[in-house]
């Protein structure tokens, strides 16, 4: 997606989302503004989550974010979006 991202991970033990969210952001936007060299925020401060419960498909889950660039019309086949592929699929 050009100005978002949809990621479906599970945390283990050692992580808890909020710190993965502060590292993600914090090497994503380090290695955007050096491809650009630039400086500055990349990423909105806050973030939405949603945690799955027990009784939702995971696979259903991960369809319904793989198929967002379909929806978005940003290919025409999910098949063409380069990121599109996830394990629980």
């Amino acid at each position: 997606m050009p100005d978002h991202i949809h990621w479906l991970f599970i945390l283990n033990n050692i992580y808890i989302l909020i710190e993965t969210m502060k590292t993600l952001k914090a090497r994503t936007a380090q290695t955007v503004n050096q491809y650009l060299n630039k400086k500055g925020t990349v990423w909105q401060k806050s973030f939405y989550d949603h945690a799955l419960r027990k009784e939702e498909d995971i696979k259903q889950t991960a369809r319904y974010i793989v198929a967002t660039p379909l929806r978005a019309r940003l290919v025409e086949n999910i098949g063409d979006y380069p990121l599109w592929d996830a394990i629980w699929l």
